[in-house]
């Protein structure tokens, strides 16, 4: 069974106008359920608000599009916990074409709150979030995660042994030096976890290069580097039959990438505290 993805790369309103992203991203909801888009995928941190104190919330504005438009969409905000600390979570969240409150995430790496200050649009004093939630849904179940967490495996590995096969990494800005570097990741991130990851950013005007893509296990289905939007048919049978395979002698004659890598034939748990040893605790005084 296929469905479809629609990956925007909107050319955004910055901060300070940031609040006319939601009625863009409301009508981009609408062509791309036109188009039979099950899911739209915006970048992070869009609709919005990029600052603190935050002026708006775009969180019930894209439940009410994607319950009228009957698909889930994929957007970014931030949750303010203190205006006078100027202290928010950053998130991606995923509204649900029957109007229920939509899945969040909150980004967990890296160490902040670096990330979201001192620079041109976002400023804010990141809070990370410490957990790895999977959502469930009609077409296969579904991981959240953010921007730059493509360079920490960790991130979408905990996700996909968690169930995801379906991995949304919406992005931030143009990549500049990175671009290169990043959508290997992504590949990867799809490689080494069998899984669908999807990707779009942010553009500021039509002299940034894009990065919006879709990736999947033995190959990638479509990528954009100019503004607009992409819709994309995709399936999860191809991963599922990846995941349930086995790697043995002649599976490079007909798998563009290994079998069952999230399976006993490759995991080895009892080794994972090995990974990143932690202080042996000390006895209480």
């Amino acid at each position: 069974m296929t469905f479809r993805i629609a990956v925007v790369q909107p050319i955004c309103h910055r901060p300070g106008t940031d609040v006319a992203n939601v009625a863009d991203a409301a009508r981009a909801i609408a062509r791309a359920a036109d188009e039979g888009a099950q899911f739209v995928c915006f970048p992070e941190t869009y609709p919005g608000p990029w600052r603190m104190p935050a002026t708006f919330d775009p969180t019930a504005a894209m439940v009410e599009a994607a319950a009228k438009h009957k698909t889930h969409v994929v957007f970014g905000t931030i949750a303010p916990i203190d205006a006078a600390a100027a202290t928010a979570c950053n998130l991606i969240c995923m509204a649900y074409p029957d109007g229920r409150a939509p899945a969040r995430y909150r980004r967990t790496h890296p160490n902040g709150p670096w990330i979201y200050t001192g620079g041109p649009a976002w400023e804010f004093q990141w809070v990370p979030g410490d957990e790895f939630p999977v959502f469930d849904t009609a077409h296969g179940k579904v991981g959240l995660a953010m921007c730059s967490e493509v360079y920490v495996p960790e991130v979408t590995r905990a996700l996909a042994l968690r169930g995801a096969e379906l991995i949304f990494m919406p992005a931030g800005l143009d990549k500049r030096r990175l671009w290169e570097t990043w959508r290997t990741l992504l590949w990867a991130r799809a490689i080494e976890n069998l899984a669908l990851v999807v990707s779009t950013q942010n553009l500021v005007g039509d002299a940034d290069r894009g990065l919006a893509i879709v990736a999947a296990p033995e190959g990638v289905l479509y990528e954009s580097t100019v503004p607009g939007m992409g819709i994309v048919e995709v399936g999860l049978d191809r991963v599922r039959e990846l995941r349930a395979g086995r790697d043995g002698g002649g599976a490079s004659e007909t798998c563009g990438a290994k079998q069952g890598v999230l399976s006993a034939q490759w995991q080895r748990p009892e080794l994972y505290d090995s990974f990143h040893p932690r202080p042996l605790p000390t006895a209480a005084e």
